[in-house]
């Protein structure tokens, strides 16, 4: 009998430890999160959260799903199809929430702090040097680029012609994709545009437009995106509140990134790679020479900045009825990761 226990001993232990394996790997099953990005560097923190392994370490599972905007993730979030959702609010979200779509804005996802104005006005080189165009007066009459109504850039255009006692009315706006710009400056079928990085770069580089203002000279800390959670998934609250952990070390990380404008800092040497990986944009040296866009190192949302934009956008006939941003942002997540993670020292 001594003999037989010596033999099912070693046995009963290898089931114990089996059972005991299987029983540590559920409680770590790593819980699903379906993300909608725009594939652009204003995701940074998003990629830097996955490549560095930042939800990993929250326990999350996290799969991309890249759109074309912000509004065209509305659906899906309000349905449950998506939990989280990376863009720019636009007056077809607002006029989705006015709908009762059950989406909320949790943190900030590009906002653009002093130096880091990503979105630029930019003007066809030759009408700078003919003299045609000699300050932001000089745009009355001129076909300039915008990307959609009721988007951040516009309501960056409409405060640089207040700026000079103009009306948004006084140009004529053509709606192109941003990719479309710089063909568009060289062909001489628009004036000037207001565009983004690297769009914006690459057209000054290549001699077809001048830059003129930045987003962060006429709307200092204008919220341009920002991050969503859909109802359901902040009714999660553990994995909301674990995904928002993350998310905020990955904007953590980008900030130290930044340094003088560029992308010179620190983390800077890890962060370009990563965005050359996730994004659209292969060439690390143009990346170094862009504009990034700033960020809030804690993630909170300028809301005082979205409410002008969405005031804006109701001025324009775009949203229907008020919109009180106030109600659909919720700093709760990110305050909670603030709490666990501690305030950003740089």
């Amino acid at each position: 009998m001594k003999d037989l226990v010596g033999v099912l001993s070693p046995v009963a232990r290898l089931v114990a430890a089996l059972a005991a394996i299987g029983a540590a790997s559920s409680a770590f099953a790593q819980a699903p999160v379906r993300v909608g990005t725009l594939g652009a560097i204003s995701d940074a923190p998003i990629f830097i959260a996955d490549k560095k392994g930042f939800f990993k370490d929250e326990g999350l599972a996290v799969t991309m799903t890249t759109f074309n905007s912000a509004a065209v993730m509305v659906a899906p979030l309000g349905a449950g199809q998506l939990d989280v959702g990376a863009g720019s609010p636009s007056a077809g979200m607002y006029n989705a929430v006015a709908r009762n779509i059950n989406i909320r804005i949790v943190a900030d996802k590009a906002q653009s702090t002093a130096g880091y104005g990503a979105t630029k006005l930019i003007v066809r080189k030759d009408l700078v040097e003919s003299g045609r165009f000699k300050g932001l007066g000089d745009l009355k009459g001129m076909k300039i680029a915008g990307n959609a109504p009721g988007v951040s850039n516009t309501a960056m255009l409409n405060g640089m012609l207040a700026s000079v006692g103009l009306k948004y009315s006084d140009v004529e706006v053509i709606n192109l994709g941003f990719p479309d710009h710089f063909p568009a400056l060289q062909n001489r079928s628009i004036d000037a545009g207001a565009t983004i990085e690297p769009i914006a770069t690459l057209a000054v580089e290549r001699g077809a437009a001048v830059e003129i203002m930045r987003d962060d000279q006429i709307y200092p800390n204008h919220q341009i995106a920002t991050l969503l959670y859909g109802d359901h998934f902040a009714a999660r609250r553990d994995a909301a509140d674990r995904f928002m952990r993350a998310y905020l070390r990955g904007i953590r990380f980008y900030v130290r990134a930044l340094k003088d404008g560029k992308l010179a800092g620190e983390t800077a040497e890890e962060v370009i790679p990563i965005l050359i990986e996730y994004t659209s944009v292969k060439n690390a040296d143009l990346l170094r020479k862009i504009t990034p866009t700033g960020l809030d190192a804690d993630g909170r949302v300028n809301v005082e900045s979205l409410q002008r934009d969405v005031d804006f956008y109701a001025s324009q006939g775009l949203v229907q009825g008020q919109v009180d941003v106030a109600k659909i942002v919720d700093h709760s997540f990110v305050e909670a990761a603030i709490k666990a993670l501690g305030p950003f020292r740089p």
